[in-house]
C-alpha cells in the first residue's frame, strides 16, 4: 500500500481521487480522535477536581500532594513554547518569501527555544516535590 501511495505521489505527480479522499478522511479522523482524547482528559480532570471522591479524602488536590504554582517555571515554559511557535511561523513565512537568511535565523531561534524548553522541563521534573 505504501509503495503504491509513494509511486502515485512521485511517479505520476498526484494521487488518484479515491486516495486523496482517503488521505483527507484519515487526517480528519485523526484530528477528531485527538480532540476527543483531550476532551476526555480534561473532563476527567475537572470531574476529579470539582467533585473529589472519598478515595482521595474528598479534597482537591489530594492530601500529601504539593501543588506547583503555575506562575513560576510552568509559566516560563508556556511563554517559551508559544514563542517557539511564533519563531517557526516567522521562519515559514521567510521560506515562502525566499528570504533564506531570515528563515535560517528563525529556525535557529526556534531551536534555541526548543533546547531551553526541554532543559527547563527536565529541571522541573527532576525537582518536582
Amino acid at each position: 500500500w505504501w509503495r503504491d501511495i509513494i509511486r502515485e505521489a512521485l511517479f505520476e505527480g498526484q494521487h488518484t481521487l479515491a486516495v486523496q479522499k482517503g488521505l483527507r478522511m484519515g487526517m480528519i479522523l485523526f484530528i477528531v480522535s485527538e480532540v476527543m482524547f483531550f476532551f476526555a482528559f480534561f473532563w476527567a480532570f475537572f470531574t476529579s477536581s470539582i467533585s473529589p471522591v472519598f478515595n482521595i479524602g474528598g479534597v482537591w488536590p489530594p492530601t500529601h500532594i504539593v501543588a506547583i504554582s503555575p506562575w513560576g517555571l510552568p509559566f516560563l515554559n508556556t511563554v517559551l513554547l508559544l514563542s517557539s511557535g511564533a519563531s517557526v511561523t516567522w521562519a515559514h513565512h521567510a521560506i515562502i518569501a525566499g528570504f533564506k537568511k531570515e528563515a535560517m535565523l528563525g529556525l535557529y531561534v526556534t531551536l534555541i527555544f526548543a533546547i531551553a524548553f526541554t532543559g527547563m522541563q527536565a529541571f522541573e521534573y527532576a525537582n518536582a516535590p
